[in-house]
C-alpha cells in the first residue's frame, strides 16, 4: 500500500463517520444560530485543533499509552463526562431563567464570543478520550511499509481535519443563511434545550462507557 493509497483509503473511513451528525454538528449549528457565523467557525477550529491534537497523540505513541492506563483513561473520560454535562444542563437551566433573552445576545454576540467558541470546540474534543483510541486502533493500519509512523499520523489526522472542515464548514453557511429566521427567543431556547439535551446525553454514553 503506496502512501496516496493510505490517504485515500482513510479518507474514505472518517468521510462516512464525518456526514453522520454528532456533538460537533450540534455545536456548530446552535453556535451559528445564536452566535453568528463566526462563532460557529471558531468552534469548528478548537474541534479540528482538538482532532489534530490527538492526531499527534496517537502518532507518538500517547494514546496507546493512555488506552493501556486504566487510571488515565477513567480519570479523562469522567472528567470529559462531567464537562458535557454541566455544559448541558447550565445551557437548558439558562432557558428557564426569568428575563434572559436569547435572541438579544444572538442579534449582538460579545466580543470574545469567538474565542469562547474556540475553547468550547477545544475542550469537547480533547476531553473525549474515544477520539484518541480510534485514532490508536485505525491509524497502524493505515502506515505503509517503510514510511514514519509519526509523519503518516499527522497527514491521516490532517486528513480528518480537512474533511470535517469542509462539512461542518457548509453546515455552518447553511445554517447562517437560515439563522436571520430562526433567531428568535422561543426557536433559540428550544434549540438551547435540545442541545444540551445531547450534550448530557454524551456525556451519560461517556461516562457509561467507562464502566
Amino acid at each position: 500500500m503506496t502512501l496516496g493509497q493510505a490517504l485515500l483509503s482513510f479518507a474514505l473511513v472518517v468521510g462516512l463517520l464525518t456526514i453522520i451528525p454528532g456533538l460537533d454538528t450540534a455545536l456548530v449549528i446552535r453556535g451559528t444560530v445564536t452566535r453568528g457565523r463566526p462563532y460557529g467557525f471558531a468552534a469548528l477550529l478548537g474541534i479540528q485543533v482538538g482532532t489534530l491534537i490527538w492526531g499527534a497523540a496517537a502518532a507518538t505513541g500517547a494514546a496507546a499509552l493512555l488506552a493501556a492506563s486504566e487510571v488515565a483513561y477513567r480519570v479523562l473520560s469522567y472528567a470529559g463526562a462531567a464537562y458535557l454535562v454541566y455544559l448541558g444542563a447550565t445551557m437548558i437551566a439558562t432557558t428557564f431563567r426569568r428575563g434572559a433573552d436569547p435572541s438579544a445576545e444572538a442579534a449582538a454576540p460579545s466580543r470574545g464570543g469567538a474565542r469562547s467558541g474556540f475553547l468550547l470546540g477545544l475542550v469537547t474534543n480533547i476531553t473525549n478520550p474515544k477520539v484518541g483510541v480510534f485514532y490508536m486502533a485505525t491509524i497502524p493500519q493505515f502506515v505503509p511499509a517503510g514510511q514514519s509512523p509519526l509523519l503518516v499520523g499527522l497527514l491521516l489526522a490532517l486528513v480528518h481535519c480537512t474533511l470535517g472542515t469542509v462539512w461542518l464548514g457548509a453546515i455552518i453557511l447553511g445554517t447562517n443563511r437560515l439563522a436571520p429566521r430562526l433567531r428568535s427567543t422561543r426557536v433559540i431556547r428550544w434549540m438551547d434545550r435540545i442541545t444540551g439535551g445531547v450534550l448530557m446525553l454524551f456525556g451519560a454514553r461517556l461516562a457509561l462507557d467507562v464502566r
